[in-house]
């Protein structure tokens, strides 16, 4: 060792080296694959509380420790798919045409430039129109689910499915829930944080009862903290007050990077794998994961 790197020890630069190395090469520190194919619905009518970051970074962060993740982006808007950096030009192969029944979900699939392991099936622009298409159709609730088969599944190999939904409690978020096993709600550590989140427990109750009784809330993830306010902490007591151990113990702090990321067209995990957000996306990753392996607790 050289008087430089003596030098460097314990400083943040030599922090943020080792920490991206962990995210970068964690051939040594895989995660856990699931007993079982979980598919998990990130849901919350509200914008801006992190959903569609914390879709693909979690899925990123699974990816990139060896279990093979799918990202469907149910969101007209196509952020997913950008963060991902794969193709949402229109007339590409896309969720649009999976949910009319024009294409199969392996046709629509790609894999994303961060990692082979990441794949996802894009939104297009057309998606937006969508809602009333599929209004007149049969079974409307349940057409991602009858593109979401076991076979199609197993055919791509994937361990995990996370459905991103728009910001509304429309008929692109109910067939997310349809199609799900469980619900993932990013919180966001601000004021009126639990705002509109009785109305979000109210559908999923009423998707339970009458479209699909697996469905559970399973897991709650407390997004954009900061932790210089009072607020934050208080925000952060009253959620795991009401809903306990669903209740990820990684909480995602508010981060330039994280928010930059996705105008590049990548997640936080490639961006600056260094960072504390690329850091803790991971540790949420990692508990996802410990949850739905033997030895976690089962979804």
């Amino acid at each position: 060792m050289t008087s430089s790197d003596a030098g460097l020890r314990g400083t943040p630069i030599a922090e943020e080296a080792v920490r991206a190395a962990r995210v970068l090469h964690p051939d040594a520190n895989s995660m856990p694959r699931p007993v079982r194919r979980r598919i998990i619905t990130v849901a919350n009518q509200k914008g801006g509380v992190g959903k569609t970051t914390s879709t693909v970074n979690l899925a990123a962060g699974l990816a990139l420790h060896g279990v093979r993740t799918l990202v469907i982006d149910l969101d007209p808007q196509g952020n997913a798919s950008t963060a991902l950096d794969v193709d949402h030009r229109s007339g590409t192969p896309s969720v649009y045409e999976l949910l009319l029944g024009e294409v199969s979900l392996v046709d629509a699939v790609q894999t994303s430039t961060q990692s082979q392991d990441l794949l996802c099936v894009p939104a297009t622009i057309d998606l937006a129109g969508a809602e009333i298409e599929l209004v007149s159709m049969a079974q409307r609730e349940s057409r991602l689910k009858e593109a979401l088969t076991a076979e199609a599944l197993d055919a791509l190999g994937v361990d995990y499915v996370f459905i991103d939904c728009p910001p509304s409690l429309g008929l692109l978020t109910v067939n997310a829930l349809v199609a799900a096993q469980e619900v993932l709600i990013p919180i966001q550590c601000e004021y009126y944080a639990l705002e509109g989140l009785g109305q979000l427990l109210n559908n999923i109750d009423l998707v339970q009862r009458h479209l699909n009784q697996s469905l559970s809330v399973s897991t709650i993830l407390l997004t954009m903290y900061d932790g210089r306010t009072k607020l934050a902490d208080q925000v952060t007591q009253e959620v795991r007050r009401h809903f306990g151990d669903v209740v990820l113990r990684t909480v995602i702090p508010r981060s330039v990077k994280v928010s930059e990321a996705p105008g590049y067209g990548q997640t936080v995990l490639s961006y600056d794998p260094g960072s504390r957000g690329a850091m803790s996306y991971v540790d949420a990753a990692r508990e996802v994961a410990e949850r739905g392996s033997s030895r976690g607790r089962q979804p």
